[in-house]
Formats: structure tokens, C-alpha cells, sequence
């Protein structure tokens, strides 16, 4: 396999003008029935994504391509199922393995809708669960609806990664970079590797572990922020050196749900309907997780004073550190992710953890587009408000677990979450417009 990878990435190195037709075509059989299971995507896709990180595809082209592939794969397998509905268990691969689908088809029937978003980041069951929503006869237009929207998530998640990591080696990056930058990925994948496998491994400290390791991350990000200067100043230049008038008014509208402002209506939504809907611990987990973050998150700044980056015209004269929109950006999300978790396997809670990150990140990742805040400032908000919303989960669940949330309460705080984001998503809109113009 090694052998065979090598020859490829060999081929499309000599041959760029075929990167785009291989994005297109690998994330197509990643997410393709039976097929994903079979061929090594993942790894594909973040080699394919670093030949075209550098230079040979935009970010924007990449994640495009991407986005369709894994769209047709998901069409094809959705329509087979359909097609075919049990009879496909006759194929030969899956009367030998029929534990492939029969994992897919508990999982889509005990979560539903559900298990498409969230199955799309768990590699066996991704290329399985859309053939199994079509021998179930989903309605072709939820399907569509709940494809366009996961699709979205998971190509930014398996190709943004690899083309950094192309672009970044392609660039002359200030002496000094790889070194710092393989300390904060080393630090970040303790992260979460212990994490994760505390939580898979049912640990009962596994909330409070995770706490001790944000705090401690935390603690020396502050004390050793000078001595990663190269990577904030490497990643700077990386991201001002791709950027796009095209992009900049999409990057507007993102980095605006991370306002103050957003973010203090949305927090207030949230409690609100909570305790609507008589949740009495869950409003209080979120309203301490939300207020203690904005807190701390003002003091910390304050206190370290650090100068933001010298890249707008007109810099902004409020300090960097911690970045107020990363860390409140993933106190909402987070809390929402760990409330959706309640009751479920481990392997579903982190899942939902992941991708209630992935808007947190786009926020955070915003300012650093931006040119507002300097990596690791987002990096501080980040850990800022993981430990906070894990001390919170400690303390709420210090004499019984959190109970599960009736549906009828989701049907309250999702709605009313998407339409508030999207009424301050639209009103920046103006905003944007004027910069993709100008």
C-alpha cells in the first residue's frame, strides 16, 4: 500500500493538472458504499491535499472539489439502496462482512437523521449509512438536505489539514517554525488522545482529567506564548499570503456570529429556553459555562495585555489574548455538544463533541484570517473554554449525571439557535458585500 501510495503522489506531483480530478474522485470513494470501507481514503485524501496545498489548487478549489465528490458518493450510495434494498446483501463482499451494514443500519435506526450528520466523521459507518438511509427509504429530499449540510463539515475536517500542511511547506516559513509548530500539534494530540480514550474507556474521571489538561495547556501557553513567535508569525504569513477578495465577505459573516454581541443573545436564547422547558441543571451548566468563559476571557486579556498583529489598516486597540470569539464560540458550541451527548454511547458523545467544534473553529480560525488575532490567541480561547465547560460538567454532575433532554426541548433550542445566527449572519451581509466590492 505504501509502495502504491508513493507511486501516485509521484505521478500527481509530476502531473498537477490531475489534482483536481483526484480530489473529486477520492472523496467520491470515500463516501461511496462498500468502497469506502475498502480504500484507505482518509490517507488519500490528506496526501492529495497536501499536492495541492502547494500550489497546485486554491483552499477554495480543494474544498470544493471535495465537497462534491463526497456528495456524488453519497447520491450513488443512497440511490443503490433504494435500488436494490435488501437484496443488496446478496453482493459477495457483504454476505462475507455483514457486519458493515448491520452496524449501519442499528445505528441509522436508532438515530436517525441523527446518525448521517454524526456517522459522516466515523470512518466504517460513513460510506454505509447513506445506502442504508436509501434501503430505508428515506425521502429523497431530506437526504439531500442532511447531505449538503454534513458534506460541508467533513470536507473542511479531512482536506483543510493537508492542504496547510502543503501549503505551509511550500512558503519560506520564519527559522524555528516546525519545531514550535510540532510542539502545539504534540500538545494538542495528547489532548486529545487522552481524551478520547478515557472517554471510549468509560473512565470515571474522564471530565475532570480533561479539565486538568486545559488548564495545564492553558497555564503554559501563557507562560511560553513568547517562545512561539515563529509559529504565530509562520502561520500569520501563510494565511495573509492565500488570502481572497472572493472569500473575505464569507469570512466576515463567520467571524460575526463570534461577536460579543452574538454570542451574548445566543447564550441568553439558550438559558432562557432552558429554563422554559423546566431543565433546571442544564440551564444552569450553560449559563455558568457561558458567563464564567466572557469572565475569565476579559480578565486574562486584560492582565497579559498582549498587542494584536499589525496587519489591518486601522489595527484594532484592544488586547489579544485570549481571543474573546474563539473561546465564546466554543462555550456555546460545546455546551450544546455535551447536552446532545447526554444518555448516548461514548463513541456518539464524542462525535457530537467534534462537530459542534467544527463551527466553534471556523470562528476562531476567522480571526486569524482576519488578521486580528494571533494563532495561539485563539488557541488560549479555545483551551479557555474547554476546561471551563469541563469544571462546569464536574461540578453540575458532582452527586448524579445530567439527565437526557426531552426532544421536545431540542425542538425549542435548535430552531431558535439557527434562526438567531442567521439573523446576525444576514445583517453582516451588508458588511461583506462592501469588501468582496472594494
Amino acid at each position: 500500500m505504501g509502495a502504491w501510495l508513493d507511486g501516485m503522489t509521484g505521478w500527481l506531483t509530476a502531473n498537477p493538472q490531475w489534482l483536481g480530478l483526484a480530489v473529486f474522485v477520492v472523496a467520491c470513494v470515500e463516501c461511496l458504499a462498500i468502497a469506502g470501507i475498502i480504500v484507505p481514503g482518509t490517507v488519500l485524501l490528506f496526501a492529495i491535499a497536501v499536492l495541492a496545498g502547494s500550489g497546485a489548487l486554491t483552499l477554495g478549489e480543494t474544498l470544493l472539489l471535495g465537497y462534491l465528490g463526497g456528495l456524488l458518493g453519497d447520491a450513488v450510495s443512497y440511490f443503490l439502496g433504494r435500488r436494490f434494498h435488501q437484496n443488496i446483501r446478496r453482493l459477495p463482499l457483504l454476505r462475507h462482512h455483514p457486519e458493515w451494514i448491520g452496524g449501519a443500519e442499528s445505528y441509522f435506526q436508532r438515530y436517525g437523521i441523527a446518525s448521517l450528520l454524526v456517522g459522516r466523521f466515523i470512518g466504517p459507518l460513513r460510506p454505509m449509512l447513506p445506502m442504508v438511509a436509501g434501503m430505508f427509504d428515506m425521502p429523497l429530499p431530506r437526504f439531500i438536505m442532511v447531505s449538503l449540510i454534513s458534506g460541508a463539515g467533513w470536507s473542511v475536517a479531512y482536506l483543510l489539514p493537508g492542504w496547510t500542511t502543503g501549503a505551509a511547506m511550500r512558503l519560506p516559513l520564519p527559522e524555528g517554525f516546525w519545531p514550535e509548530a510540532g510542539v502545539v500539534a504534540g500538545c494538542l494530540a495528547l489532548l486529545l488522545g487522552v481524551g478520547m480514550n478515557s472517554s471510549l474507556r468509560s473512565h470515571r474521571r474522564t471530565t475532570q482529567l480533561i479539565a486538568a489538561l486545559c488548564l495545564v495547556m492553558l497555564v503554559g501557553l501563557f507562560v511560553g506564548w513568547p517562545y512561539l513567535i515563529q509559529f504565530d508569525q509562520g502561520l500569520m504569513t501563510l494565511t495573509q499570503e492565500h488570502r481572497s477578495r472572493a472569500i473575505d465577505g464569507a469570512i466576515v459573516v463567520v467571524t460575526r456570529l463570534g461577536d460579543f454581541q452574538t454570542q451574548l443573545f445566543a447564550g441568553g436564547l439558550l438559558t432562557g429556553l432552558l429554563l422554559l422547558a423546566r431543565q433546571w441543571r442544564p440551564a444552569l451548566f450553560a449559563a455558568s459555562t457561558l458567563v464564567i468563559t466572557a469572565l475569565a476571557n476579559g480578565s486574562i486579556k486584560w492582565l497579559f495585555a498582549r498587542t494584536r498583529p499589525e496587519v489591518l489598516t486601522d489595527p484594532l486597540t484592544s488586547y489579544s489574548m485570549p481571543s474573546g470569539h474563539s473561546s465564546a464560540a466554543f462555550a456555546f458550541f460545546l455546551v450544546l455538544a455535551v447536552l446532545a451527548g447526554r444518555g448516548q454511547p461514548p463513541r456518539m458523545r464524542l462525535t457530537w463533541l467534534l462537530l459542534a467544534s467544527l463551527p466553534a473553529l471556523a470562528i476562531a480560525l476567522s480571526r486569524v484570517y482576519l488578521g486580528v488575532h494571533w494563532p495561539t490567541d485563539i488557541l488560549a480561547g479555545m483551551l479557555l473554554a474547554c476546561s471551563v465547560c469541563a469544571i462546569s460538567l464536574s461540578l453540575i454532575q458532582l452527586r448524579t449525571p445530567l439527565e437526557i433532554m426531552p426532544l421536545k426541548v431540542w425542538w425549542l433550542i435548535v430552531p431558535g439557535s439557527v434562526a438567531l445566527l442567521t439573523f446576525f449572519a444576514l445583517h453582516a451581509l451588508p458588511d461583506a458585500l462592501l469588501r468582496y466590492q472594494y
